[in-house]
Order: C-alpha cells, then structure tokens, then sequence
C-alpha cells in the first residue's frame, strides 16, 4: 500500500487523565507551576552558565546541554498539555501529532545521551584528575553534545513514517495529552510488526546502552574513590556525583516503572498508566535544575550573584 493513499484522521483527540476528566481543571494549576519552574529554573541555569566565567567548565557545559534538552522537552508538550487540562481543546492535526512524537522522543533520547557524557565527565574527573583538562576539551565537548544530537535525530527520524504507512481505523483518541509513537501505533488496523520491531531496536541500542556505560562508569569511580586513603578525600570525591546520579535516578527510574506497568501491570488502572507517563516526561526538567542548584555551589553562588545584579 503506497505512502500517500493510507487512511489517516484528519486529527487525534488527546486526553487529560481517562476516567477522571472532571479533575482536569484541579490539575491545570499544578502543571502551569511544574513548567513554570522547569523553563524558569533550566533558563536559569543556562544563563548563569553563559555568564559565569567561574562556569566555564566541562561539568557545567554538560549542564547547560541537560537544561536545554529539558527546556526543549517542555517546549514540547506544553502546547497540547495545557490546551487540554485548561481549555479543554483536545483536537491536534495528524501531521502535527507526527512532528510532537518525533520531538518528544528526540529530546527524550537526547537527555539519556546527555546523562551518559555527564558520567564520562565525572569518570575522568575522578579516575583520571591530571589528565581532565586535556581530555574534556572544548571541541571534545561540543563533538559530543554534537553526536548526541546527531544520534537522536537519524534513530527517531523513522517514526513519523513508519506511523503514516498505517492505516488508523480504530479510534483517533490517544491515550496522553501529547502523542508517543506506542499509543498512535495501537490504533493502526494493520500489521505493526515493523513498529514494534523497531521501538525495540531503538530502546536497546540507546537507552539501554546508556543506562549500561553510566552503570560501568560509577563501578570505575567507585573502585577509584574505595582506593583513596582519606575518608574525607573519599567523601568530598563522591559529593561532585551527587548531583548527576540524582539526576539520573529522577530520569530513568519513572521510565524504567512505565515500561515494566505497561508491559506486565494489565490490571493497573488506565489513569495510574497515564499519571506514570507524564511523571515520566515532566518530572525530570522540574527536578534537575532544582538538584542542580541546591547540591552545587558553585552554581548556587552563580544564581545569587545573578540575582543582586538584577536589584543593583
């Protein structure tokens, strides 16, 4: 069947929580606060780290890259999060439901890539102190925040299309407030093999494989810091990660709990599900910069500093 005579709605209709559509209105002012904090916080952090001259260091760069990718993920879902809880206007175009999914996942993928040279980051700073100036360049560092972009671009880039080959005659209602490839590919009155297939390959071969280097990095640095005499030098050692495992653990921990509920909780409420996956997607860009700001000082100097300025 060609690309161009596949039966598609014209639009989706997204929903708030199913079943509960009466608390939409009670959920709207949380969510206004959770975004308002995540693009407050996260410009924020990449503001100080731009005019920061203390700040311009590999560990911060990274930073800045994990702010952007949160600010962009915001960016994302705000449009139609807020559209539904506050409006009530449910309808999205199909194309521009295509256009959410591919961004939604890219800077989903791009964050998992971003925590993973995080790790590097703190591995050699650690493991290897004398020679960190030399390894984390500058050009190393922009070629990394290049490669995670340039990965979470190709991956996803065949998604849109592998969802427009599909025939969608079932339904045209999603199950979220913004559209994922796994819920649009349900509604699909034909083979989704290759959609399956392919949402697999991509889980492994990225998310799973960053979840794996992060894991072997922190063995390393834990073996190095057990090698330190001083119980103090150990602690203080240990501190500069505190930051990034937190932030790890706020973003694969949701992801990891939404995958196993979906896959084997079938008895689970379809409301809990939905909570779950917006846990998932908001959570992680209110907490990093709030992280970020209370365990790094340096960061929290740079933002009171900012701040004075702004009353001077």
């Amino acid at each position: 069947m060609g690309l161009f005579n596949v039966t598609h709605p014209a639009s989706f209709l997204l929903t708030g929580l199913p079943g509960l559509e009466s608390f939409n209105s009670w959920l709207a002012g949380p969510l206004c606060v959770m975004y308002a904090v995540a693009l407050g916080g996260n410009t924020v952090i990449l503001h100080v780290v731009r005019v920061e001259p203390s700040l311009h260091q590999p560990m911060y760069y990274f930073l800045s890259m994990l702010s952007f990718s949160d600010v962009a993920m915001s960016v994302a879902t705000l449009p139609t999060v807020l559209r539904t809880f506050c409006l009530d206007a449910r309808s999205i175009p199909f194309d521009a439901c295509l256009v959410q999914m591919f961004f939604i996942h890219s800077f989903s993928m791009m964050e998992s890539g971003i925590l993973l040279a995080m790790s590097f980051d703190r591995y050699v700073a650690i493991c290897h102190p004398l020679r960190y100036a030399t390894v984390l360049t500058n050009e190393i560092i922009a070629g990394m925040g290049c490669a995670v972009t340039v990965r979470s671009f190709i991956t996803l880039f065949p998604l849109p299309f592998l969802i427009k080959r599909l025939p969608i005659c079932k339904s045209n209602i999603l199950s979220h407030s913004y559209c994922l490839h796994p819920d649009m590919m349900k509604l699909a009155c034909a083979d989704i093999t290759i959609n399956i297939y392919y949402g697999l390959f991509v889980l492994l071969s990225t998310f799973s494989m960053d979840v794996l280097f992060i894991f072997l990095s922190y063995v390393l640095i834990l073996r190095s810091v057990m090698a330190i005499a001083s119980r103090e030098e150990r602690l203080k050692a240990l501190n500069t990660c505190v930051s990034h495992i937190l932030a790890v653990l706020a973003f694969y921990v949701p992801m990891i709990g939404v995958s196993t509920v979906y896959r084997f909780g079938k008895h689970v409420p379809r409301y809990i599900l939905v909570l779950m996956s917006n846990v998932y997607l908001f959570v992680p860009p209110v907490l990093n910069p709030l992280i970020y700001s209370v365990k790094t000082k340096e960061i929290r100097r740079a933002i009171v500093r900012m701040f004075q300025r702004m009353k001077m």
